[in-house]
């Protein structure tokens, strides 16, 4: 039996913001009604500042589908594109005390609906990061490699079972389990390779345009992932030639450590993958 947290029970009985804005700024579509889950989320967006005003969503699902939806949409209002962006599925399940294994997809949906949003708002194609071809492997639920291929190096999953868990490929005949299989096999061996011949800094020129996204970009894959691990954040303020400012946030904001993580993981990440010359900083308020 599949234990619910007070939080799950309260969302699915009495769910909030469910509906759809008239005339929404921005409009995000996931899941599929012939797979078992489908998610619209829908938002009111003030243009001047980016901030979600207001979010409702409609959704076709589970328990958990529901109130990881109602979450969702609870946990975005009041903040900016930005900071809602930054939200993942790992953040929606903590919001609600948990989910079960075998539900955590449910929270995987709101936060691709989430992100599909951002890019309408953006007018952006919805591009997820991922590698390997476009194809289907689960054929039961329509589950691409794409797709399972994030679920794992997001999540680390190491298994089959939990593949399944995080987006239901596997869970209607079995008959993609080998390949699902396959793609941990061939995801985690290439990681190893990595940490066998690390990348190489980046050498040649780039532009401050260039430059400045290289660094945001590095700081979402490399460094805000390890800080949230363990409840912190970071956030970037200010770029000025080879100094970086940044700002812990969360768990990091006071630690007696923050030093330590300041060079060792930030420094030193930004250095890996952006320039040699790097200094980073941190500001205090």
């Amino acid at each position: 039996m599949w234990f619910y947290s007070e939080k799950v029970k309260e969302l699915f009985k009495n769910p909030k913001n469910v509906g759809e804005i008239e005339n929404p700024d921005a409009v995000g579509e996931v899941g599929n009604i012939i797979c078992g889950d489908a998610l619209r989320l829908t938002l009111r967006i003030d243009k001047k500042t980016n901030k979600i005003l207001d979010a409702k969503f409609q959704t076709f699902g589970c328990a958990s589908a529901i109130a990881s939806s109602s979450a969702l949409t609870e946990m975005i209002k009041g903040k900016t594109i930005d900071e809602a962006a930054r939200i993942t599925n790992k953040d929606i399940a903590e919001y609600l005390g948990g989910l079960p294994n075998e539900k955590m997809h449910c929270s995987v949906m709101g936060m691709e609906a989430l992100e599909a949003a951002i890019a309408n708002y953006r007018g952006a194609p919805f591009k997820k990061e991922t590698v390997g071809e476009e194809k289907i492997v689960c054929k039961c639920f329509s589950v691409t490699d794409k797709k399972i291929i994030r679920a794992i190096k997001e999540n680390n999953l190491r298994t089959v079972e939990e593949v399944t868990n995080f987006t239901k490929a596997g869970g209607g005949c079995g008959k993609c389990k080998p390949e699902i299989e396959k793609l941990l096999k061939e995801f985690w061996e290439k990681e190893e390779t990595k940490k066998v011949h690390p990348k190489e800094p980046i050498k040649k020129k780039l532009t401050n345009l260039q430059r400045i996204s290289l660094i945001q970009e590095t700081i979402e894959r490399e460094i805000r992932p390890q800080l949230k691990a363990d409840g912190g954040d970071i956030e970037l303020l200010d770029i000025e030639g080879n100094k970086v400012y940044v700002k812990f946030l969360g768990t990091c904001l006071g630690c007696p450590a923050t030093g330590v993580t300041l060079k060792a993981l930030v420094e030193s990440k930004l250095k890996e993958f952006v320039d040699t010359d790097i200094r980073v900083e941190e500001v205090k308020e």
